[in-house]
């Protein structure tokens, strides 16, 4: 998928421009985070922080020794039949797929939900050699016949309403308009199940790798997932070389975890442990089962000050409570992963110089390192990440240069003090008889391009701390 990250501003601005997505949005509002917050309590409250710090140890406990789990995971896998296919970046990814359609002569791919195969670029490159691919997932369904990218990792189609649904229907399928939820939706079954029957190759993503059974675990809520890894002759699973974990008993812990912090469920509809091909008895299953394990820039992360951003397990959960997703959508981050995970992870995977604006698309409010079911520092991650842009100087002159005399007068506490007596008293003159500020200078332009500013007072928060206390004597 190629990136457009660097444009987030024109993006943001033209997304809040956009009044139709904006109601979209608006409807989307807190849904999952108020599901989130139901499955939390029904859970319990000290419960489920205890299970948060768990799977926060799982996963650092595999990324701490990735490499033999990684290892121990391939030996496993391969000795219950599987072939394991390592691949540096996204076009060796698709190369490799390429390589085994070529190899065993396919010609349709149906697809499960797979972010890994958004980062590579993959349908593009199936398309390119002949191998039709087919999205299964209703959401990356709908996407596909509208030739735009997912803006969610869990509801990709999220910022579609019914009637832009209901018109590509009526584009593709040729048949009667319908606002009928369940109408839409069997229609979709209908176009989808001559792919099901007639494709050879199958294509999924991986939510967890287990190194003690070299399995694949996948979890969906549509019946596709199902479809996709049993009924094609092969079968392609690629994931990100993160996603490993050591024991089952990991597994269950974390899939305890996941659904609640994705949609509120207890358990998702679907939850399948692949281990190995078909054998000789199973009444279905792949022929060939291959795992492609992907770098694609997740080594850059090991061992560096943002390691603990490869916990993620990709629930969405950030982006379900962060303002700024709620407010511009996943589309203006401009490539895979939107909303706090990937205003970390896009910079990291893509170059920083070509994701400025990500790591400053944060409140750092803190609502996305809460939800976090694996306890990422998120607002951390991202204050690092605006450090090391002053580092490199890849931020705008007159930023940098304010950082500078901000740093200067503050390490003054008499100039510190100076400059915020003026600054309290122009304020408040400029608050008028309102009390309020209709336009900031500077960087507040933007904050008071929607809002008043309420001035203060004109006192400094320790001309008031005094005479307060000389009050009280």
């Amino acid at each position: 998928m190629q990136s457009a990250s660097v444009h987030f501003r024109q993006r943001a601005s033209g997304a809040l421009a956009d009044k139709h997505l904006q109601r979209t949005l608006k409807r989307f509002g807190s849904g999952f985070a108020d599901k989130r917050a139901a499955a939390r309590r029904a859970f319990g409250e000290d419960a489920f922080e205890i299970l948060r710090e768990a799977s926060a140890a799982i996963r650092d406990r595999a990324l701490e020794d990735l490499d033999a789990w990684l290892l121990r995971f391939e030996a496993e896998a391969l000795r219950r039949g599987s072939r394991v296919i390592w691949a540096e970046d996204a076009a060796e990814t698709c190369a490799r797929v390429l390589e085994i359609c070529a190899r065993h002569g396919l010609t349709k791919a149906i697809k499960s939900k797979s972010m890994l195969s958004e980062e590579a670029g993959l349908n593009d490159a199936l398309a390119a050699a002949g191998v039709q691919p087919v999205e299964t997932d209703l959401g990356e369904y709908i996407l596909q016949l509208a030739g735009e990218a997912p803006s969610h990792i869990i509801a990709p189609a999220i910022h579609k309403d019914m009637g832009e649904v209901s018109e590509l229907f009526v584009r593709h399928h040729g048949r009667p308009k319908s606002d009928d939820i369940a109408q839409m939706t069997r229609e979709a079954r209908e176009m989808l199940r001559p792919h099901f029957l007639s494709a050879d190759l199958g294509i999924s993503g991986g939510n967890f790798l287990v190194a003690e059974t070299g399995s694949v675990a996948i979890v969906t809520n549509e019946g596709n997932g199902r479809m996709v890894t049993t009924l094609p002759r092969v079968h392609i699973a690629i994931t990100g070389i993160e996603k490993v974990v050591p024991t089952l008993e990991d597994l269950s812990a974390l899939n305890r975890i996941l659904p609640r912090s994705a949609t509120g469920q207890e358990i998702e509809n679907y939850f399948s442990v692949l281990t190995g091909p078909k054998r000789a008895g199973d009444a279905d299953g792949p022929e060939h089962l291959y795992v492609i394990l992907v770098d694609n820039g997740r080594t850059r992360l090991v061992g560096s000050e943002l390691q603990e951003m490869l916990r993620c397990i990709r629930c969405g959960a950030c982006m379900n409570h962060c303002p700024v997703y709620q407010t511009v959508g996943g589309h203006s981050y401009g490539w895979v992963y939107p909303g706090p995970m990937g205003s970390v992870l896009t910079p990291v995977y893509q170059g920083l110089e070509n994701a400025l604006d990500l790591p400053q698309a944060a409140t750092l409010c803190g609502a996305c390192h809460v939800a976090c079911p694996v306890k990422i520092p998120l607002p951390g991650l991202l204050r690092k990440l605006r450090e090391m842009q002053m580092e490199r100087g890849l931020r705008p002159w007159a930023e940098r240069a304010a950082f500078r005399a901000w740093a200067f007068t503050a390490q003054r506490p008499w100039l510190y003090a100076l400059a915020t007596r003026i600054a309290a008293r122009a304020l408040k003159w400029m608050g008028g008889g309102r009390g309020l500020i209709a336009r900031l200078p500077f960087a507040g332009r933007g904050w008071t391009r929607g809002r008043d500013f309420p001035a203060p007072e004109g006192r400094t928060f320790r001309e008031l701390y005094r005479a307060g206390r000389r009050r009280q004597t």
